[in-house]
């Protein structure tokens, strides 16, 4: 059984991917999260009820020891089965100018999103590389692409992970598997809830914020065996705020 696993997957954009790759490509999905219960469990239901299936697998992507432990815990119950997709999806925010920023807010942000790419991405392609199939997309943003003044945290995150598909995809396409990042500007989650719409917008081309869907489409398509001469690249999402 081939499976793909989602981490941060409970909500927001991660939430419409798993959903997404459940109903598309059919994928049983190994669904992140690392403690928000409530929004896993009623992702799972969503899933199960569109007739896919989904595991729950809790823990933090920048705990190696943890990362390591669930996963390996996961594939000796299921010895037949192996992650063919993974979406690197968790990250966080802690928005603020550079020059006061906290060097919990600066490691915090760094630790789940580069770090937990790291752990988690390098301890799941061993056996995509014995397999010689996968598909990893890490979902980075705009920050990461332009740079966000009061993102500096955030922008070095995502801009490293930028370095690092890049980097990673020229290494694993022999074996075929791809690398590709997304990179969504404004889009309706809750991580944006706070943000003045109605004045953002005006900057935006499109004239709107993007739907958490809209990102999940295009990561269906880069999952699937239709994109599999697309590698080491970084598809920019965001209505032409950043073209």
């Amino acid at each position: 059984m081939k499976y793909a696993l989602v981490t941060g997957g409970s909500r927001g954009i991660g939430r419409e991917i798993a959903i997404k790759l459940s109903v598309d490509l059919n994928y049983p999905i190994l669904l992140n999260y690392q403690s928000n219960d409530d929004a896993a469990f009623e992702t799972k239901k969503d899933i199960e009820a569109s007739g896919g299936s989904c595991t729950l697998l809790k823990f933090d992507v920048s705990n190696q020891e943890a990362v390591h432990l669930t996963i390996d815990t996961w594939t000796t119950q299921n010895p037949d089965s192996l992650i063919e997709v993974l979406i690197n999806n968790a990250g966080i925010t802690r928005d603020g100018l550079f020059m006061w920023m906290k060097p919990e807010d600066w490691h915090q942000v760094i630790d789940i999103s580069l770090n937990g790419f790291y752990n988690v991405t390098n301890h799941v392609i061993q056996k995509m590389l014995s397999n010689r199939y996968g598909r990893i997309i890490n979902v980075v943003s705009v920050s990461g692409v332009k740079g966000t003044p009061g993102q500096t945290n955030y922008s070095a995150a995502k801009g490293a992970l930028v370095g690092a598909t890049k980097a990673l995809a020229q290494e694993v396409a022999k074996r075929k598997i791809t690398v590709n990042a997304v990179a969504p500007g404004f889009i309706k989650t809750d991580m944006t809830a706070e943000m003045d719409e109605k004045e953002l917008k005006k900057m935006i081309p499109a004239n709107r914020f993007g739907e958490a869907e809209e990102v999940a489409d295009l990561v269906s398509f880069l999952a699937s065996k239709r994109a599999s001469y697309i590698t080491g690249e970084i598809v920019n999402i965001n209505g032409g705020i950043y073209s």
